[in-house]
């Protein structure tokens, strides 16, 4: 029996310096493959071309108008900005002249600051929608929406008071003989319609001579530009 383990023993020794061997051989040769690998001078390729790579354009500001015009939501966009001029508001109608007067207490205008209806007004008064700012010799100046207007006499005259020309006044023959004219029935002397400052127009007809004093107002006839203006006054 003790013949045999020690066989046995022996086969296995004999199996395990053949696998030493082996090993020792096997490494010996990685060993080799090793060294001659290392030695193994590799020649290394040539590098590639290099290029140069290709530069943005400069930036411009000319480039991004669109940009600054535009965007993508109003493409409309754009720096013309468009500024509608207000209209000129249109100028009033002038208040028409009926004559200008000094009493020796400053000149004054007989303006209509309405339909039918004369005042006197002096510089710095509102005549309607415009402010009287000057009496001259032959002109007045108005002021309006901080612009002055000069306007002579002969503008400013009521036209519709104004003598007709020679050739207008030419009577027609007429188709039948006209009917005779009624009598003019004078007026009445005395102050008439309220001027306003203790002034009162003449009646139609009145008759009465200049100097003439009814009701404490005395009846005063001055040359002007238009012809004869009557007024009564105070008596002072």
């Amino acid at each position: 029996m003790r013949g045999k383990l020690l066989l046995l023993n022996l086969v296995l020794l004999a199996v395990l310096v053949l696998i030493g061997r082996e090993l020792r051989s096997n490494y010996r040769a990685a060993r080799a493959r090793e060294q001659a690998m290392k030695a193994k001078q590799v020649k290394a390729p040539p590098p590639p071309p290099i290029t140069q790579p290709v530069l943005p354009p400069p930036v411009v500001a000319a480039g991004y108008l669109d940009v600054a015009q535009q965007t993508l939501f109003a493409k409309d966009r754009n720096p013309n900005v468009v500024v509608e001029q207000e209209k000129p508001k249109p100028v009033p109608p002038f208040p028409k002249l009926y004559g200008v007067m000094n009493l020796g207490d400053g000149v004054f205008a007989i303006l209509s600051d309405g339909p039918n209806r004369q005042k006197p007004f002096k510089p710095g008064d509102k005549v309607g929608e415009f402010k009287l700012a000057e009496i001259q010799a032959e002109s007045l100046i108005f002021e309006w929406d901080q612009k002055k207007f000069p306007k002579k006499f002969t503008e400013l005259q009521d036209k519709a008071a104004e003598p007709v020309s020679a050739a207008d006044s030419t009577p027609r023959q007429p188709a039948t003989p006209p009917a005779p004219a009624a009598p003019v029935t004078p007026a009445r002397p005395g102050p008439g319609a309220d001027m306003g400052g203790g002034l009162s127009a003449c009646n139609a007809n009145d008759a009465s001579p200049a100097g003439t004093v009814v009701d404490g107002k005395r009846k005063v006839v001055t040359e002007s530009p238009f012809g004869k203006v009557c007024r009564w006054e105070p008596v002072r």
